[in-house]
């Protein structure tokens, strides 16, 4: 089975962790702790347990199957919520080029969909509180684990859990950052009951999500030695290079230099490429770990849920199209929740789409328009066919309808990495190319020196798919081979929970640089008000904490 270690005890956590007060602000909506904390973190193995539970918060809702047993007030799913991947993915595609959204009114994604929400939104709203949630777990887990007395071999084991809390709540801030940018903070040095968190600025959520990367790395496990999905140190330096990247959008101050030289620590540690690229996204996938950096991992038997990689699974397929059969992907139902935009269609050529070009390109467009003509006619939009409940060997993983699919959510890939380099080495200016030695492709000296670039890189993921090589020769200065960078992270990453974050680095999310069918709510596209570049703290948290406000909002 797939999960293995300390993912085998997160039931236990789930169990441990239910009924108690609340952490911080709206007391609905964080996790209870204070009142079972010396029953609970008492041993090694209950210390695990709520590791566990941290990990599995990304997938799950609740401590039953299917989010029975809730974690969290919500209002999204009649007040049962969505586990944290599906809203991740809905927040970062729903209102990009990659998603045109079905079920506007039943889903309420209408907002997401048109760049139109506010502070009332129900998707913003749960997102945030489940974020919050997530942190304050890792807080409860550290204030424990801080003052707790090991020794020996337990003492290494703790060294090493603490480490990877400590990522987990700088992953969790990392997106609150983005999503939010002015946020409150809340560490285990804080007070539990009724304190009231600082208002931060985002240079200050920066730094403090740099520092713990820095300082935590240093007692996480290496990749060769860690456990299949628990954070490697590998994740953590990949986090920082994202961290990194976006820092000019974040507090104005690029740091691209410091996104390479992360990069490039990754590159080192040993990972490559997966030859197949839709083995990334099958029901065995947990077999990649030569590319898949950290995964979430996803269990019909032990973590049932209807997000994560079954939302995207079910959700890509269609429930009404005759022409296609969902069973070809290991599910038993399509849920046609989501299709392509042709902006995003356009990104690839025809001879891609029909199957003889870049197999990332995995389309279905039989019965399916390619205009988005009605956001809300599922027969409107071609299909992506990307995820898969299916084993390498073609059989089917799990009853979708029942338990979910089998297939792991990849958090953090080789393939991002090598695009995050490419951008850094173009963004510095500094030689896209360099072929010093020679011209003998194969020449060990040439490719020492080519690595140095960024079409190098490219190239690898493009020769992976089928695609053709580019070239220096083909961009025309730093500019268009950017575009093109930004394309290339559409084709290799879409539906990934990429995409807002990359299109607002590049200045094209709300504006008009960049416009596509249904962006601001006409079928023709148009641009907003930069504001949306930006969710706001829900109004419910506005009323709790008296230290927040949304600009703009």
């Amino acid at each position: 089975m797939k999960l293995k270690n300390i993912l085998y005890s997160m039931m236990m956590g789930t169990a441990v962790l239910t009924g108690t007060t609340s952490c911080v602000s709206d007391l609905d909506q964080y996790p209870h702790t204070e009142t079972t904390s010396k029953d609970v973190y008492t041993s090694l193995a209950n210390y695990e347990a709520v590791l566990g539970k941290i990990y599995a918060a990304m997938v799950t809702s609740g401590q039953g199957k299917g989010g029975d047993n809730k974690d969290m007030e919500s209002v999204l799913n009649n007040g049962s919520g969505f586990d944290y991947m599906r809203m991740f993915i809905n927040m970062q595609e729903c209102g990009t080029d990659e998603f045109a959204s079905t079920w506007l009114t039943g889903e309420q994604t209408t907002g997401l969909t048109y760049l139109s929400w506010d502070a009332n939104d129900a998707w913003v709203s749960d997102m945030y509180y489940r974020i919050y949630y997530n942190i304050a777990l890792c807080n409860e887990f550290l204030r424990n684990a801080n003052s707790a007395s090991f020794s020996g071999a337990d003492a290494e084991k703790m060294k090493e859990y603490k480490a990877e809390v400590r990522f987990m709540r700088a992953l969790f801030y990392y997106h609150a950052l983005d999503f939010y940018r002015n946020i409150p903070m809340v560490t285990e040095n804080d007070p539990v009951g009724s304190f009231i968190p600082p208002r931060y600025t985002p240079q200050q959520t920066f730094d403090y999500i740099e520092s713990e990367l820095k300082d935590c790395v240093g007692d996480m496990l290496p990749a060769s030695t860690c456990p299949y999905g628990q954070a490697s140190q590998g994740a953590a330096y990949t986090l920082l290079a994202k961290l990194y990247l976006n820092s000019e959008v974040y507090t104005g101050v690029a740091k691209y230099a410091e996104c390479k030289e992360a990069c490039e620590k990754v590159m080192n540690m040993g990972y490559s490429l997966e030859s197949d690229y839709s083995k990334l996204f099958n029901a065995d996938n947990d077999k990649r770990t030569n590319e898949i950096i950290f995964a979430l991992p996803v269990s019909a038997e032990h973590t049932v849920s209807w997000g994560s990689s079954t939302y995207l699974v079910c959700g890509q397929l269609s429930m009404s199209n005759a022409n296609q059969n969902v069973a070809d992907f290991g599910a038993t139902s399509g849920w046609s929740e989501f299709r392509l935009r042709p902006e995003f269609v356009d990104k690839f050529t025809q001879t891609d789409i029909d199957g003889g070009g870049d197999k990332r390109c995995k389309f279905f467009t039989n019965g399916q328009s390619k205009d988005v003509t009605t956001m809300t006619d599922e027969t409107t939009g071609y299909l992506s066919e990307k995820w898969s409940n299916l084993k390498d060997d073609g059989t089917t993983a799990s009853n979708t309808a029942d338990a979910g699919v089998e297939t792991d959510f990849p958090l953090f890939r080789l393939a991002d990495v090598y695009l995050m380099y490419a951008e850094c080495v173009v963004r510095l200016h500094n030689d896209w190319d360099n072929w010093a030695g020679g011209s003998d492709a194969t020449d060990p000296t040439v490719i020492a020196s080519r690595k140095q670039g960024a079409i190098y890189w490219i190239n690898q993921l493009r020769e992976r798919s089928n695609a053709s090589d580019v070239w220096a020769s083909n961009f025309a200065d730093d500019d268009a081979f950017l575009q093109f960078i930004l394309d290339e992270r559409a084709r290799e990453l879409y539906h990934e929970g990429y995409r807002r974050t990359d299109l607002i680095r590049f200045g094209e999310f709300t504006t008009n640089k960049y416009i596509w069918q249904w962006k601001g709510g006409t079928h023709d596209g148009q641009a907003v008000d930069s504001k949306y570049n930006i969710y706001p703290i829900p109004n419910t948290e506005l009323t709790a904490n008296p230290n927040l406000h949304n600009d703009n909002y």
